[in-house]
């Protein structure tokens, strides 16, 4: 099984993970075998993590957080799950620039099954839509299944703000279900970082404090930080951008994609036999 770990381009084009972005191909059938884009990997491995863990089937029932646009809600309802996918509300919105692109923010159904990945009829009947904060989250959002969100933690205002996100969402989860969330990780530093503002860099300090917290509160995760070394992983783009974007430079920092695999406690803290593994050599 996959496990948490970061974006390389070994992962992206594993049999896995290639055999997703066959389903997405209407989103980008140019000729190309496999993007070797962040973003198309963070869809591809949460896709492929719930799967995995038999979260994606009929009956099934998931939350998504900051969905924007995402291919995500209808790739999952097509699975046949039940799903509450949210954006943050309007105002906000509005207020910090997600509007702006017209691509970003999610704000209804209509925008969640652009590429037709899901038909229109099974899409209305599985999918609700809702607006919610993610450092405010409703406390009626309960039982699921499965949680997901992609790249929206971090732009949550500060490192800790996202961090507690990540453990408040645990609370919408059944004894036994999943989360995965994917985020921005910082390559080019273990100490500077980005800690508040409209985006900011995780780094590997502050993950290994997140997964001792989710530890204590008895989750299940187990890390992996090995980078990938091929040219593709090693290349950094900046603009114009290339078709090779797995790292990035971002406000002066090397940035790639991290994703995140919990599986939430069946009792008290500590519960769970967890292991943490160091990045071999």
């Amino acid at each position: 099984m996959l496990r948490s770990q970061l974006c390389s381009a070994e992962s992206l084009r594993s049999p896995a993970l290639r055999a997703w972005a066959e389903r997405l191909r209407p989103m980008w059938d140019d000729g190309r075998d496999v993007m070797l884009h962040r973003k198309m990997w963070e869809w591809l491995f949460v896709a492929e993590a719930l799967h995995e863990r038999g979260m994606l089937a009929p009956g099934r029932s998931g939350l998504g957080f900051g969905v924007g646009q995402e291919p995500l809600v209808a790739l999952f309802a097509h699975a046949g799950c039940d799903l509450v996918a949210t954006d943050q509300p309007r105002g906000s919105a509005i207020a910090s620039g997600w509007t702006d692109s017209q691509a970003e923010w999610a704000g209804g159904l209509e925008h969640l099954n652009t590429h037709g990945l899901c038909p229109d009829e099974q899409f209305v009947r599985q999918v609700r839509y809702r607006a919610v904060d993610m450092n405010a989250i409703p406390s009626d959002l309960r039982g699921f299944d499965f949680t997901w969100s992609s790249c929206a933690l971090e732009h949550l205002g500060s490192l800790a703000a996202g961090e507690d996100f990540v453990l408040a969402s645990m609370d919408c989860l059944r004894p036994g279900g999943v989360a995965v969330h994917t985020t921005e990780y910082l390559v080019s530093s273990e100490n500077e970082t980005v800690e508040a503002g409209g985006t900011v860099f995780y780094r590997r300090r502050d993950i290994d404090a997140l997964v001792e917290r989710l530890r204590r509160e008895g989750h299940d995760i187990d890390m992996d930080y090995r980078l990938g070394d091929t040219p593709e992983d090693l290349h950094v783009d900046v603009p114009p951008y290339t078709d090779v974007h797995l790292r990035t430079q971002l406000a002066g920092y090397v940035t790639t994609s991290l994703a995140l695999i919990i599986t939430k406690g069946t009792g008290g803290g500590g519960g769970l036999r967890t292991l943490f593994r160091r990045p071999k050599g």
